[in-house]
């Protein structure tokens, strides 16, 4: 595969070298950086660019004062692992593994730009409110290709004070010296520090960091796609579902296995500390016992098989939460033992202007409720989980049919810490009891079932 490449033309440029990274760094012409637009990408960068307040200041600055435009603003940071430095102050950038070459950061930057040069494209300030994320800016650049080419054309004519005449600092960072293998490695290694680094004046969150390195391709590949399609992997990248939700369910499966880094969490923290929880899983995949850092893309490959089988089932968990979320209002209610439509905390779908959805699957259900209620039910899952002879979690039951069969007699069992709660789910989800009582009840129906299993092999023998 051929790697993308580009021609950067700057107004001013210098070069500073220290280590394995040369900078180029300068001014250049709007109208001269639309081919980055065509090659680079925002993978590179952690945090997916959305609209906004930022973005659109951004615009509003080139619009009014393109002038002092350069001064206000960080500008765009490239990373490349190969160029060629041109006649001219004209740099050919080819980027090798858009992993972890492009855009590092200076997202906003690129998509206010790019929104801009666009709306003056098209002569239709609309695309203003229309353009939201970076995906969105890429498919209508893409679909009005001819357009901006003819405004470049036109650019390219005028002097000094065309709309893409504005000057935006560019930064490109690249190998000290592209001839030294040695020196090459070292850059790359080093480019995902100094994305972290640079991106670390507006906070990202742990989560964001982690997706970076590569901690949840393992659990993304064992998610049902249309789940996974919902999660949000990075900051601002649209995703429905908290990626800490999914880590704080994989910590049930992981708790069954043995990990090579010794962990102290209670069943609770499932509900009330998910940042923690997202804190343990980063440092477990940090450890060289469960991943190390790949030699082609500097991320990390999980080489641990026994946390792999734990992803895995893992990746059941969200649709197992919703089916119990499903499921939970008529085991509540039994044999009509119950009300749950009367609980304070519940809203009936029927009363409700549209139907409540299920959090991960996105199904509709008949009641909407807080997930306090129902997550030491969930936790009550690891009853059902064993180690194998290789240390690998597996399955004893099929967790689905096993809910259909016992969740009412689970429920009947678990309504001494509802109704002593009140049904409060604060209260209920934060307490370690509630945890403890419901994996009993989950273990006494799995040692019925199993007492059953052996009864009826005896009688056949």
């Amino acid at each position: 595969m051929n790697p993308a490449k580009i021609v950067i033309r700057f107004e001013q440029v210098s070069e500073q070298t220290e280590g394995p990274v040369r900078r180029i760094v300068g001014f250049v012409r709007a109208k001269n950086m639309l081919q980055l637009f065509d090659a680079a990408d925002l993978e590179a960068n952690p945090r997916e660019a959305k609209a906004g307040a930022v973005t659109a200041d951004i615009i509003d600055s080139i619009c009014e004062t393109p002038e002092t435009f350069p001064f206000k603003t960080k500008g765009i940071l490239v990373g490349a692992s190969n160029y060629t430095a041109l006649e001219r102050k004209r740099y050919e950038i080819r980027f090798e593994n858009t992993k972890i070459e492009g855009i590092l950061d200076g997202g906003h930057n690129m998509l206010a730009i790019g929104t801009y040069v666009l709306a003056r494209a098209l002569g239709d300030d609309r695309v203003f409110k229309k353009i939201k994320r970076w995906t969105e800016l890429k498919d209508a650049w893409a679909a009005n290709r001819a357009e901006i080419t003819e405004l470049k054309r036109v650019a390219g004519e005028e002097s000094g004070s065309g709309p893409l005449d504005f000057l935006v600092p560019v930064e490109v960072l690249v190998p000290a010296d592209i001839a030294n293998t040695d020196t090459v490695d070292e850059f790359n290694s080093s480019l995902l520090d100094i994305c972290a680094a640079r991106n670390n004046n507006v906070e990202l969150t742990l989560e964001t960091k982690a997706n970076k390195k590569g901690f949840y391709e393992y659990l993304r590949k064992s998610l049902q796609p249309s789940i996974a399609n919902r999660v949000e992997w990075k900051t601002n990248d649209g995703g429905e579902i908290k990626v800490r939700d999914l880590i704080a369910l994989a910590w049930i499966p992981l708790s069954v296995i043995d990990l090579p880094v010794e962990f102290k969490i209670p069943p609770q923290n499932l509900y009330r500390n998910k940042g923690e929880l997202a804190k343990h899983f980063d440092t477990l995949m940090s450890d060289t016992g469960v991943s190390s850092v790949s030699d082609g893309d500097y991320t990390h490959e999980l080489h641990n098989t026994a946390v792999h089988s734990a992803l895995v089932i893992a990746g059941e968990l969200p649709e197992l939460y919703d089916k119990i979320y499903r499921d939970f209002p008529a085991a509540y209610n039994g044999d009509r033992d119950g009300r749950f439509g009367g609980l304070a905390v519940v809203k009936m779908a029927e009363r409700m202007r549209s139907k409540p959805r299920a959090h991960f699957t996105d199904v509709e259900v008949d009641y909407a409720y807080p997930d306090g209620l129902i997550m030491p039910l969930v936790y009550g899952l690891k009853a059902l989980m064993a180690k194998d002879a290789n240390g690998n979690v597996q399955w004893k039951e099929d967790p689905f049919r096993f809910l259909d069969e016992h969740l009412e007699s689970i429920v009947k069992k678990y309504r001494v810490i509802l109704d002593a709660f009140r049904a409060d789910p604060q209260k209920v989800g934060k307490n370690e009891g509630s945890y403890d009582l419901v994996l009993d009840a989950f273990e006494t129906e799995v040692l019925k079932r199993q007492a059953v299993a052996t009864s009826a092999m005896g009688a056949r023998s």
